[in-house]
């Protein structure tokens, strides 16, 4: 499997959490962002080693994502294309776990 949806979603989460500090001032949104994208991009460089916990980081974080953007579903695009992505994500990896 390639680690490449991982350093995707690592991106993902750490420029969208950046945006949204420097646009409304949300650091939640940034602390948040970051910690998720750090944990994907940990797991990236696991996958590229092909160890399995970094299948089950790639998995768990697209857990946490997609259950956290799940109730902000109707507020707009981002959450939407956030928990179809992450749900995307967490069920490729979860292939190789289960």
């Amino acid at each position: 499997m390639s680690a490449i949806p991982a350093f995707a979603m690592s991106l993902l989460c750490i420029v969208g959490g950046s945006i949204a500090f420097f646009k409304k001032g949300s650091l939640p949104s940034f602390v948040a962002g970051s910690l998720t994208g750090m944990l994907y991009l940990y797991s990236a460089t696991r996958i590229a080693d092909n160890e399995i916990k970094g299948f089950q980081g790639a998995f768990y974080a697209s857990a946490l994502l997609t259950a956290s953007s799940l109730p902000r579903i109707t507020k707009g695009p981002i959450p939407k294309l956030l928990a179809v992505s992450s749900a995307i994500v967490g069920f490729y990896y979860g292939r190789k776990l289960y």
